[in-house]
């Protein structure tokens, strides 16, 4: 009994745990639900601690360009303090709230090629079992989905998108790190910038839509990033006019007019300053490189980009175990 007990602690024979989530996507401030299937192992063990853990795929930029390495931006403890039996099964419910700058991984149903995980955690008596690995799948609060439609019916085009390691200075921002939504330029602002980067900051009262845009530079001049913080509610989206609401921001964006004053430039945590430096661009988010136009039916993901974002999510475990062999951020 005593072998076979340490033979638990060290991963062999020990209590197994599957986590099925419940309800499909969840949304930024969300309830997110599901059930904790227990199996027991070769011989009783003591579980200590049960715990769920908000896991996502980061860029980060340093000296020496960028790199991605996985972050945990939540945890929570759903269970623990109770032995369970050999070969015991056992389903523990669980509800938990996800952080409302929780990225998006959707849109209209298609992948936006953001990988998060939801990593559960047995802790027992004597070692540490890693558990399980599921995909998140998070989709837009209805004012994040307003923003996106009316930028896709005024003629911008869904290009990537990812997660950057940093802080927006001057926003209320909680997590390490903040999600960009990249758009082409509708045709008539083509000559004015080469393409926007959406942010969205959401809190209990509302969100901040950062929204910057890389400029292309003049004869004797190189290209520069210009960008500006907005604020809105989460009330009365059906009653509100976004496609001119989201019009008159690119007009300022376009004008080098900000709305609410322009924020700080973007800070990371190893101090860079400005996003871009010169023409230089950061890589987008995994096999989302397509661009694909946005019509009167609003901003929506491609048939090849939506396939390849979905490879992607199928094999979230052997995502996330790579950028864990690198090291993890958090």
């Amino acid at each position: 009994m005593v072998f076979k007990k340490l033979l638990g602690s060290l991963g062999v024979g020990g209590p197994t745990v599957d986590t099925v989530l419940e309800g499909g996507p969840v949304q930024p401030g969300g309830i997110l639900r599901g059930q904790l299937h227990l199996v027991g192992g070769k011989a009783d063990f003591d579980i200590e601690q049960i715990t769920l853990e908000l896991v996502a795929r980061v860029e980060a930029e340093h000296d020496d360009g960028e790199a991605e390495g996985t972050v945990s931006f939540e945890r929570f403890s759903v269970g623990g303090g109770f032995r369970l039996a050999e070969g015991e099964r056992r389903s523990i419910p669980f509800a938990v709230t996800v952080p409302w700058e929780t990225p998006v991984t959707e849109l209209h149903g298609q992948p936006l090629g953001v990988v998060l995980g939801l990593r559960t955690e047995l802790a027992v008596a004597g070692g540490k079992d890693k558990g399980d690995l599921d995909p998140l799948t998070v989709r837009p609060l209805p004012a994040q989905e307003a923003v996106l439609e009316a930028f896709g019916q005024l003629g911008f085009g869904f290009k990537s998108a990812d997660l950057e390691y940093g802080h927006i200075g001057g926003t209320g921002q909680q997590l390490p790190f903040y999600q960009e939504v990249e758009l082409t330029p509708a045709p008539r602002y083509a000559h004015t910038m080469r393409e926007i980067e959406v942010t969205f900051l959401a809190n209990p009262g509302g969100m901040e839509v950062v929204l910057e845009a890389d400029k292309p530079g003049g004869l004797f001049s190189s290209g520069h990033d210009a960008g500006y913080r907005f604020t809105v509610g989460h009330k009365g989206v059906d009653q509100r006019d976004w496609n001119a609401e989201v019009e008159g921001w690119v007009h300022q964006l376009a004008a080098g007019h900000g709305a609410h004053g322009a924020h700080a430039p973007h800070h990371y945590g190893h101090g860079h300053g400005e996003r871009h430096r010169g023409d230089s661009h950061h890589r987008s988010g995994p096999g989302m490189g397509t661009v694909v136009a946005a019509g009167a039916a609003g901003l929506a993901v491609g048939v090849v980009g939506g396939m390849v974002a979905a490879e992607v999510v199928d094999e979230v475990g052997d995502f996330f175990e790579e950028g864990d062999e690198e090291g993890e951020e958090g």
